[in-house]
């Protein structure tokens, strides 16, 4: 069959319609990225930051919203788009434009200079005191060009002491002044509390919320976006309102609990010999929702 039978799904899935199931589900489970309007506002909102001009104060964001819903996959496309560069004349180190790093389980200085030094590559002695691993990353992060620091699960400042709190909430502060570069938090709504604890923190942090899903175009134009790109040879129909409310429902409107549902439906269809995911196939995997899974686990 040619690409044309399939007019339902991007190129990239039409290619695969008509290979066997078992790359087609590789596929399915693969992770991919969906251009929604909310998602691509935030890669805007991070391309104008990254953009900003040196000075005493620079704004910084904070993306905030629930477990699982889209925060870390949106901040991973912005470091893909802004890969390191050609090794600086100067001193050979290579330019890194945007540092990724994710935020201890608790607020701990040394374990979080750990972590810069790490994404940059540099050798971190364990026994380090806290001084000398503050001093060797900021050097690092000045010497690689970093020119945006991106804090993953930054609500886990919330799991210390207020000592603790203070402390690190006080570092992040002072990152900023030091640096002269823009800061992204990235938590849930904790992350929120705890950056507007600190009343400097606070006016220095832009908000950026990507809310729960719900019923309404965008969430239809973002099923429509998720069944082009899996390559079943059938119309699923995902934004049919039935199935759209099912969808919602079901996933409590998080954004990795939609795409986990829909890509366990697509892989039991491929399993059995099916070309598309029905309303039915969402009953019979049995799929928890995330508020029935963590109250289980409590």
């Amino acid at each position: 069959m040619s690409d044309a039978h399939y007019p339902h799904l991007l190129p990239v899935a039409q290619a695969l319609a008509d290979a066997p199931a078992e790359l087609r589900v590789r596929r399915v489970r693969a992770d991919r990225w969906m251009g929604y309007a909310r998602a691509e506002a935030a890669l805007s909102a991070l391309e104008d930051l990254l953009t900003f001009p040196k000075r005493l104060r620079m704004p910084n964001l904070l993306l905030v919203g629930p477990s699982n819903n889209g925060k870390t996959m949106i901040v991973e496309k912005f470091r893909r788009e802004h890969l390191p560069g050609d090794p600086h004349a100067g001193n050979g180190a290579i330019a890194i434009p945007v540092l990724k790093v994710q935020m201890p389980p608790a607020p701990d200085e040394r374990r979080f200079f750990s972590a810069v030094l790490e994404a940059l590559g540099a050798p971190d002695r364990s026994n380090d005191r806290l001084a000398a691993k503050q001093d060797m990353a900021m050097r690092m992060l000045r010497a690689t060009d970093v020119r945006m620091l991106v804090i993953d699960e930054v609500h886990n400042i919330l799991s210390g002491s207020r000592d603790q709190q203070r402390r690190f909430l006080n570092l992040l502060r002072w990152l900023g002044n030091e640096l002269q570069i823009p800061l992204v938090a990235v938590g849930t709504a904790e992350a929120l509390r705890a950056i507007q604890s600190d009343d400097q923190l606070a006016n220095r942090f832009t908000p950026f919320n990507l809310p729960p899903w719900r019923m309404g175009p965008e969430y239809l134009r973002l099923l429509n976006t998720l069944e082009a790109m899996l390559p079943l040879r059938e119309r699923s129909g995902l934004e049919e309102p039935a199935m759209a409310q099912k969808l919602l429902t079901s996933s409590e409107g998080i954004l990795g609990e939609i795409v986990a549902l829909v890509t366990s439906a697509a892989v039991a269809a491929l399993a059995n010999g099916r070309e598309r995911v029905d309303i039915d196939m969402l009953d019979d995997i049995d799929f928890k929702p995330p508020t029935d899974r963590r109250r289980a686990a409590g």
